[in-house]
């Protein structure tokens, strides 16, 4: 009877392993979906009322609509014109609102580590010798810098610390690299950490104003 138990036990466990992991992927990839739907609306609202009322694959247009409406955007912005114009919508509209500059350091973060402006993501040593991962999210311009510490696999949610810039070397790893690793429970770190690392005082731009508030979020 002992020996039934034990392996229904190890033969549930087991198959618990591989199961919970695809129903993860499954909801992960659903949220994914359902959020190119909600922000392709906004676009679909420029179009005559009841284009898209029928159509069977909601997700592959709205995929459409976002590629097409950024590569407009991105073809206008070549033009000087249309640079002159995009920095005065900006500095006039987008930038006074309070998470404009959170959201444009946020999306440059995924794309280059070390470009001006983005998140950066950085390892902060501890007096007790341990590592963590962290978001740099702002500089206070007098050697201190407000992180972010992200949960697994929770990759932007945290606590938030301000830190002395000694503390902290910069990862050679963008936010998808970083979020990616912390949505895997740790695994892939020690890749991470292999890449070269520079002290932050070298890497982020003094004056560099990226948002972020000294809160738990």
């Amino acid at each position: 009877m002992k020996q039934l138990i034990e392996f229904l036990k190890t033969t549930v466990m087991g198959g618990l392993f591989v199961l919970l992991p695809v129903l993860l992927l499954y909801l992960l990839l659903s949220e994914a979906l359902g959020l190119i739907v909600a922000l392709a609306g906004p676009i679909a609202d420029l179009f005559p009322k009841g284009t898209f009322d029928k159509i069977k694959h909601p997700v592959a247009v709205g995929l459409i609509l976002i590629m097409g409406a950024s590569f407009l955007i991105g073809l206008a912005l070549r033009s000087e014109n249309g640079r002159r114009l995009g920095r005065w919508i900006e500095r006039m509209v987008l930038g006074r609102l309070p998470v404009y500059k959170a959201l444009k350091s946020l999306t440059t973060g995924f794309a280059e580590a070390e470009k001006d402006g983005a998140f950066k993501t950085a390892v902060l040593n501890s007096t007790g010798g341990e590592r963590e991962i962290v978001y740099i999210i702002e500089d206070h311009g007098d050697g201190q810098y407000t992180v972010l510490l992200p949960w697994a696999p929770a990759a932007f949610s945290g606590f938030v610390k301000v830190v002395n810039q000694n503390r902290l070397e910069i990862l050679d790893a963008n936010l998808g690299d970083v979020s990616r690793v912390l949505s895997h429970w740790g695994v892939g770190i020690r890749e991470l950490l292999e890449k070269k690392t520079t002290d932050v005082g070298s890497s982020v731009d003094p004056s560099e104003d990226v948002s972020g508030k000294g809160v738990r979020r």
